[in-house]
């Protein structure tokens, strides 16, 4: 019971910790959002929102970037920094752009997702990754 009230941790609880926020929140954000804009590309690409004005099919194919190779990379732990910036700019433009004006409703998938991709970028891969093993 001492356990449960402390405020110590030790690094392996730490390194559980990312390896499941890595996998849990790669892995939703890739087969919610990422699988279905691979699998729907061309119908997608002429409707598809342009926040940021370089064409509808671009956006798109960076959207899919992020949330699908990127996405996979996180959940790897392989590039995890590199990978998590790009899915904290691709939810930041989802959420602050694409959604401007919107109630905190339909944006707060989008806000949890910006949340957990930016507290990976902060503390990194964790041991329990590919980046760990490398010794990165």
């Amino acid at each position: 019971m001492k356990k449960f009230f402390s405020t110590a941790y030790s690094d392996n609880s730490f390194n559980l910790a990312s390896l499941i926020i890595r996998l849990a929140f790669g892995l939703l954000i890739c087969i919610n959002h990422g699988f279905s804009k691979l699998q729907h590309f061309s119908s997608m690409q002429y409707s598809f929102l342009d926040p940021l004005h370089i064409g509808h099919r671009w956006s798109l194919v960076l959207a899919t970037f992020a949330e699908v190779f990127c996405a996979l990379l996180l959940a790897l732990g392989l590039f995890t920094r590199l990978a998590a910036l790009i899915l904290v700019v691709n939810m930041s433009v989802a959420v602050f752009i694409a959604q401007k004006g919107q109630g905190l409703g339909p944006r707060e998938a989008g806000l949890l997702y910006l949340t957990a991709f930016f507290s990976i970028l902060l503390v990194g891969p964790g041991r329990f990754s590919m980046d760990g093993m490398m010794g990165k």
